[in-house]
């Protein structure tokens, strides 16, 4: 008995941690932004589109990057394995084309490898800034990100924000809720206690010379999170920059937003294990708790998939307190639930303004079900290849 009690109690406190990270950086979101004064020099920068099959969309983001770009600066477009018109697109919009055929390796990083190898080749500027062909980013963005990251001399994610289409269903509204918090709200508030931030993929901006410090060539899920992760083992942790802000559309289909969070959860999850554990050991043998920090932050689950996780964890509590157990693993497991409800109470109220409504919550059974789903996938048989999210208007996309 004494010995159950002391591994249920293990594991609800284990649990417990994630859910106090997440309070934190919630509770330190919550002031309002301040501007900050602004950093003095604009280093020289390429911005590098990696896009795959995007001839409906690219044209639009070039526009939006382009009235940003300084003399000398450089807008590169991977064009890669495209089987449709977007180098031309890119073309007539006005960008440096390259282009990449090598359908035995699929995926973003393998296409911002192409492209920093062939800035490499032709020039590289101080400064490169990464921009997903589906968003955008302003003139005023991009220069603050650019100036922000030679000022630190390291990497600098802006605040990415996705947008639901119109007319969005409940369970969507949900989703990108739970989406501001995660790329918004927790890296604002981890950014004020003094913590890195992870990369989102899209409206980074790093200086050249650190991306010969890790690799790129991968297909990974999450290209993005462990690029983010391998530049701060290399001494590089990520700094977020809320006054600069990227965006971009949810998907509206339901598969299309189901194969987004699979690959997003999918590929978040495999790399809790081999990065945590480096991260930490990392941070004893230097002394640096940003390492330290960042551990902590990848071992928060997205929302629901967290609360799902507390809500096992009570279960076992409580079966084990009906059974005759002792009561400490269900008031541990418990309390860290209603933390975990609090926090995101008031992290939709500071973030979910013009969002969500009071009748939005009757998808949330839904949602769940959903988020079920795809940790049973990850469990059984869990998606190891990178796929393209299909885009709002297209029919189902083969990349």
């Amino acid at each position: 008995m004494i010995v159950v009690d002391v591994v249920l109690c293990a594991l609800a406190l284990a649990g417990a941690v994630p859910v106090l990270v997440l309070a934190a950086q919630v509770l330190a979101s919550l002031p309002a932004l301040r501007p900050p004064p602004p950093a003095p020099r604009r280093p020289s920068l390429a911005v590098l589109v990696p896009a795959h099959d995007e001839a409906g969309e690219i044209a639009a983001t070039v526009a939006s990057l382009r009235p940003g770009l300084a003399s000398g600066d450089r807008l590169l477009v991977v064009a890669d394995n495209c089987r449709d018109a977007t180098a031309a697109a890119a073309r007539e919009a006005g960008a440096e084309v390259v282009e990449r055929h090598d359908p035995e390796r699929r995926g973003k990083g393998y296409a911002l490898d192409f492209g920093y190898r062939h800035l490499v080749r032709t020039g590289l500027p101080e400064t490169l800034v990464v921009v997903d062909a589906d968003c955008a980013l302003g003139a005023e963005a991009l220069d603050r990100i650019a100036r922000l990251s030679a000022a630190l001399d390291g990497p600098v994610q802006a605040a990415y924000r996705l947008a639901p289409p119109p007319q969005a269903s409940s369970a969507l509204r949900l989703a990108t809720v739970a989406t501001v918090v995660k790329q918004i709200g927790r890296p604002l508030g981890g950014s004020r206690l003094g913590w890195p931030c992870g990369i989102s993929g899209t409206g980074f901006a790093v200086p050249t010379r650190l991306m010969g410090t890790v690799g790129l060539a991968n297909g990974h899920l999450a290209e993005d999170l462990k690029l983010g992760l391998d530049l701060a083992l290399a001494g590089h942790p990520p700094r977020f920059c809320p006054e600069a802000e990227v965006t971009s559309a949810l998907p509206a289909g339901a598969a299309a937003r189901r194969a987004q969070q699979t690959r997003w959860e999918h590929g978040h999850l495999s790399l809790i294990l081999p990065y945590a554990g480096a991260l930490l050991r990392a941070a004893l043998h230097r002394g640096d708790a940003r390492l330290a920090a960042m551990a902590l932050d990848l071992c928060v689950l997205p929302l629901v998939t967290l609360a799902l996780a507390q809500a096992g964890l009570a279960g076992l509590g409580l079966a084990w307190w009906v059974f005759g157990g002792g009561a400490g693993p269900l008031l541990v497991s418990a309390a860290s639930l209603a933390g975990l409800v609090l926090a995101f109470g008031l992290a939709a109220r500071r973030w979910g303004g013009g969002l969500l409504r009071w009748q939005d919550l009757a998808a949330l059974p839904r949602l769940i079900a959903g988020k079920a789903g795809i940790l049973r996938r990850f469990a059984l048989r869990r998606q190891t290849e990178w796929v393209r999210t299909e885009r709002a208007g297209e029919g189902k996309s083969a990349g």
